[in-house]
């Protein structure tokens, strides 16, 4: 049975050796590469460690602990089962081996990309993308191999001022000039949409519903105008959540549609991944899709990569296997009946929410949003406050803070989407917290009940401390 060593005892688990000989280590590490002096990591017995990391794992935030209401994000609870199985031994492949040994593989592979295709309304799709962003980018390289292809020296690409972040920057890295156009009642401007438009435009791009949570209820004529001046129109998928099973933006007159795999088909995402932003399109642009493509020719199923006019590879390998795997039993989990429903209930949780919670901060531009909607925190400005103090003093509450200052068009943002996967008892403690927070705002008050305190962000930017040895440096 193990017993915790006295202080006068032996260790009985240590980390790092102190009584292995220099040459003993140069048995095992090359001398140009073994430490001249042991690492300065202290003794501990199995249990100190046991709790230091449980102890750390503790506070951590994540959505198994608790509600995570990021505007724009869908961060959505992951069903184990999708974890579990992407952990099968059998998914665990080598990228070089023989197509013949991987035939199921490939197998999800194809049936995921015509799942893809018939939500999206699309004629084909690539999985190799590894974000949305990624996918943004594949998006518009895309859209420039297209135009090169018809002789054609198209330079700009326009975005409304409610575009993603990522959206100027995915089209300025494949050599585009933006053109940002303004909003009107919190839609696409037509007048100002069409007077930007020239034989200069490349594409023009658009989340639908936007980042206001509000669906572009003039996406026809929008692309109608797009089309007539001999551009594409491209669709970010950052808010398929809120339309999946009920509209399609392939129906939309869309050309160019991503994915986010990582958002609205569970895979949990945040911290920098994982994630994978396929990229599907109408048949006119399919010859330019990256290499390799996932086909099927009755026997079997092969990786393509005899395409003379695609943009090439733009990942390695064959796309984000693990996040694929997950998305395609996801679907078919839910079946066509049940992403409806996701979509239906993800609708249902923002205006339950944002009903309760207008009466107590403003909601500017119109009443109807879909699964997502932004409250302006201007109101607390007149009680010494900002959306900032709001949101640390949610976690004083045990609660996620809500997107902060984005879209930037509306005065001290707060962007909240609360998914289909949340319970109305679950809401409602975190709109119990929002209106309280309202009537007593704290300004620099919280955190108070978190293991770290309030953040000096201005000097943490401007002094950074970027591991451990330069917070040594700096003591």
């Amino acid at each position: 049975m193990f017993r915790q060593a006295r202080y006068d005892e032996p260790l009985i688990f240590e980390i790092g050796r102190k009584n292995t000989s220099k040459s003993e280590r140069n048995n095992v590490v090359p001398e140009k590469i073994s430490r001249k002096k042991l690492p300065e990591i202290p003794s501990l017995t199995e249990p100190e460690v046991v709790r230091h990391y449980t102890r750390l794992s503790q506070m951590n935030y994540g959505v198994d602990t608790g509600f995570y209401p990021l505007g724009s994000c869908t961060m959505k609870y992951t069903p184990k089962i999708v974890e579990e199985i992407a952990g099968f031994e059998e998914v665990n492949l080598h990228p070089y081996q023989s197509q013949s040994t991987v035939q199921g593989s490939l197998r999800i592979m194809y049936e995921l990309e015509q799942m893809l295709k018939e939500i999206g309304g699309v004629d084909d799709v690539t999985l190799q993308p590894a974000a949305g962003a990624h996918g943004e980018f594949t998006g518009m390289l895309i859209t420039r191999a297209y135009h090169e292809s018809r002789n054609e020296s198209r330079t700009e690409v326009i975005l409304p001022d409610t575009a993603h972040g990522t959206n100027p920057a995915s089209a300025h890295m494949a050599g585009f000039d933006v053109v940002e156009i303004p909003s009107e009642d919190g839609m696409v401007c037509l007048k100002a949409l069409k007077n930007a438009l020239s034989d200069k435009t490349a594409a023009f791009m658009l989340t639908n519903p936007n980042t206001l949570g509000i669906f572009e209820e003039n996406v026809c004529e929008i692309a109608e105008a797009v089309h007539d001046a001999g551009a594409l129109l491209y669709y970010d998928g950052a808010n398929l959540n809120a339309i999946m099973g009920k509209a399609r933006p392939g129906d939309m007159g869309f050309d160019l549609v991503h994915f986010n795999l990582h958002k609205t088909f569970c895979t949990p995402h945040g911290g920098g991944g994982p994630g994978a932003g396929p990229v599907g399109v109408k048949s006119f642009l399919r010859k330019f899709l990256p290499i390799p493509q996932v086909e099927y020719d009755e026997k079997k199923y092969y990786l393509n990569y005899d395409k003379p006019d695609s943009i090439g590879k733009i990942s390695p390998f064959y796309g984000n296997f693990a996040v694929l795997l997950k998305a395609y039993v996801y679907i078919k989990l839910l079946g066509g009946n049940g992403l409806k429903n996701v979509a239906e209930l993800s609708v249902l949780n923002a205006n339950y929410m944002k009903e309760k919670l207008k009466k107590h901060y403003p909601l500017p531009y119109k009443n109807l949003r879909k699964h997502e909607f932004v409250l302006a925190g201007s109101e607390l400005k007149e009680k010494n406050a900002r959306t900032l103090d709001l949101a640390k003093m949610l976690l004083d509450y045990g609660l996620h803070a809500p997107t902060i200052y984005f879209p930037h068009l509306v005065d001290e943002a707060i962007m909240i989407e609360p998914t289909e996967t949340e319970s109305k008892n679950e809401m409602d403690k975190f709109i119990h917290a929002m209106i309280k927070i309202s009537k007593n705002p704290l300004k620099n008050y919280s955190p108070k009940n978190t293991s770290a305190g309030k953040i000096d962000e201005i000097g943490a930017a401007k002094n950074m401390i970027l591991s451990w040895k330069m917070f040594k440096e700096k003591k």
